[in-house]
């Protein structure tokens, strides 16, 4: 008997790379109101009478170009990890995805079945930093769902762990191996966000991108900023690996629209750097726990091409920190000092 359980929250996938499942996913995900985060009116035009006539058959190509034979690699390696967490964890673990399958319901309703006497759940969205388009809507999502469906239960929320120290020292080892051999430059490659996001994520109101330092400046607003977590997670890494200032540098990848987002970007560092003829790049992309369409197909492909194409030389996507034994243990180990508390 247990009263106490983990969920842990991924991004999710679409059910296979056909067209009509990748559309009915892009329209779940575009479709959140933290993810385009416009008049609803506009974003019912915007996502289901442009976007979604245009691109699913793009994304499906992008899809199936990194599908596993077991089905989405996030997916699959979201329940590899699973596995992983549940042979160290003493508490009872599962699994849901923000968007697609398994749903965050669907996992809270297998907690509830294969465990009824849970009261409390450790609900893990897996993002080390905190923005309104990953952490934030799955907090929200998680508490709607529990409030419509499951009211018997008291859910808690993992916080981000973008400056944790066992986090940190897991992801700068997932990295240490690629340093071995000679290299030019490690570009640390996080999801971008437009910048409105930053500035309404601001709970000060007038610090976020206000200067070019801001990152640097000590505020509240550190609590909510996407963009100063990823600087912090670099900084704090690169101590971690010896790494000189002129080794490394961040970058955003996957920005959408018009709006101004978050700079400098992936794709245009990606080419800066072939162009100079650097021979050996190697990226890694910290705002992922496990490897996706962003990183295999984003990175991995379409990265590599651009620098290559642009006179680079070698290039190397480090793997996120997808099912390694250390990270699943410290998601047991989360776990385990919730069912303490």
């Amino acid at each position: 008997m247990t009263t106490k359980a983990m969920l842990l929250v991924n991004l999710g996938s679409p059910d296979s790379y056909n067209p009509k499942d990748v559309r009915r996913y892009l329209d779940e995900f575009l479709m959140d109101e933290r993810v385009i985060d416009i008049n609803p009116i506009a974003r019912k035009i915007l996502v289901q009478g442009i976007i979604l006539n245009t691109r699913p058959k793009k994304s499906a190509a992008a899809y199936k170009s990194i599908w596993w034979e077991e089905g989405s690699p996030l997916v699959v390696i979201s329940k590899r990890l699973l596995e992983a967490v549940r042979a160290q964890a003493k508490i009872p673990v599962e699994l849901g995805m923000r968007y697609g399958n398994p749903s965050i319901r669907e996992g809270l309703e297998t907690i509830t079945k294969k465990y009824p006497d849970v009261k409390e759940v450790l609900v893990v969205p897996l993002y080390p930093q905190y923005a309104m388009s990953t952490t934030e809507t799955v907090v929200e999502k998680a508490k709607e769902v529990a409030a419509a469906h499951f009211p018997q239960l008291k859910l808690s929320f993992q916080q981000p762990f973008y400056n944790d120290e066992k986090y940190l020292n897991i992801l700068a080892a997932s990295i240490q191996p690629a340093l071995e051999q000679p290299f030019d430059h490690i570009l640390f490659s996080y999801h971008g966000v437009p910048e409105r996001h930053i500035k309404k994520s601001d709970c000060t109101g007038q610090h976020c991108l206000t200067t070019k330092n801001c990152c640097q400046v000590q505020s509240a607003a550190h609590e909510f900023c996407y963009r100063q977590q990823c600087y912090m997670t670099t900084d704090l890494v690169a101590k971690r690996l010896g790494l000189r200032m002129d080794q490394f540098s961040v970058s955003f990848q996957s920005r959408l629209g018009r709006d101004p987002w978050l700079t400098p970007f992936t794709d245009q560092t990606l080419v800066s750097f072939g162009k100079i003829g650097m021979k050996k790049v190697l990226v890694v992309c910290p705002a992922f726990v496990s490897d996706c369409l962003e990183t295999l197909e984003e990175i991995a492909e379409e990265g590599k091409h651009e620098f290559k194409e642009a006179g680079g030389g070698d290039f190397e996507m480090i793997p996120c920190l997808n099912d390694r034994k250390d990270w699943a243990g410290l998601l047991a180990e989360w776990g385990d000092g919730f069912l303490k508390m």
